[in-house]
């Protein structure tokens, strides 16, 4: 998987309201046009999709070879395969062609139908060895798909304008749900806002500043953090403020999947309406009586008010 990359100054002008650009999966809220279809890879668009896509187009793949070849077998006529029920006619001969078409696609061969001519013979051989590469490829793309290393990180339901030695700090809380060990964590955020500008509208991103861009070990959670200082792009800003801006909070993790030796991504965003003012997390583990300490990875947004911080942070923009 590669890592997304954003220029800080990178600004892009359109006229139609923008949707957010990470979905809820990670994926990138983008509309693909004018590509070709050598552009388009099938081992790639086949590893990726959804198991039901993939199985779909399998069990598609599987019954349209059969009818194709069970065509085949059917213009060449009724002597071209011997054996089974006689005699049969019409859809039942048909039925006839697409069960030994099964059979010697998937190498089975019951023996009950059989190819009686050369022709017959000539087909049922094209058959089996397209049903020897298919499957060897079918193979091939599970084992792509099941070995694939891929991160699950709980992201906390909402991001949180939370108190900071002093001052107020964008939060957010993150936490693996897989039982597997991931090493040297970093996280990259962007802000991404739109900007009126001759008449159309800028899209621009900026890189925030962290207090901690990364972590060696990552057992428990993690709780992520923007100082709202006097550099952050997020200085004196309002709920208000940032829903004009269409503000959309860009979240890219990195880290080291020590059971695949290799480097796994997550994706994430907040919009504006998906983070809370006035916020603070609450523990999502503690020491059990054994000493042991728990991991509670569903509370990972747990979160409480925090009373006047709201206030605090509208004197601080005004």
């Amino acid at each position: 998987m590669n890592q997304p990359s954003f220029d800080p100054g990178l600004t892009q002008k359109y006229d139609s309201p923008l949707r957010r650009t990470f979905n809820a999966d990670g994926s990138f809220n983008v509309v693909r046009r004018g590509t070709h279809w050598r552009d388009i890879h099938p081992y790639l668009h086949l590893v990726s999709v959804s198991w039901s896509r993939f199985f779909g187009f399998v069990l598609t793949a599987y019954v349209l070879v059969n009818v194709i070849f069970a065509s085949i077998y059917f213009a060449l006529g009724p002597e071209s395969l011997a054996g089974g029920m006689a005699p049969e006619q019409g859809v039942a001969r048909f039925l006839k062609d697409v069960f030994f078409s099964s059979q010697t696609l998937t190498t089975v061969g019951f023996g009950a139908i059989y190819p009686n001519t050369t022709a017959a013979n000539a087909v049922a051989a094209i058959e089996a060895l397209v049903g020897l590469l298919g499957f060897a490829v079918v193979t091939g793309l599970l084992f792509g798909r099941v070995s694939r290393p891929s991160a699950r990180i709980g992201f906390s339901e909402r991001a949180l304008i939370a108190p900071y030695q002093g001052g107020t700090s964008l939060q957010f809380r993150v936490v693996n749900r897989r039982a597997n060990s991931l090493m040297e964590m970093q996280a990259t955020v962007t802000l991404m806002r739109v900007k009126p500008e001759d008449g159309g509208k800028l899209r621009s991103f900026d890189v925030l500043n962290l207090e901690r861009s990364s972590v060696i070990f990552f057992p428990l959670t993690w709780t992520v953090v923007h100082p709202i200082d006097n550099s952050s792009p997020l200085n004196g800003k309002t709920p208000q403020d940032l829903a004009a801006a269409q503000a959309e909070i860009l979240i890219v993790l990195k880290a080291w999947d020590e059971t695949f030796s290799q480097t796994v991504y997550q994706r994430f965003s907040y919009r504006y309406d998906e983070i809370v003012w006035g916020g603070k997390f609450t523990p999502a583990f503690h020491v059990n009586g054994s000493g042991d300490l728990e991991l509670e990875v569903d509370r990972v947004g747990a979160h409480e008010q925090v009373p006047g911080l709201i206030t605090q942070t509208a004197a601080q923009s005004s």
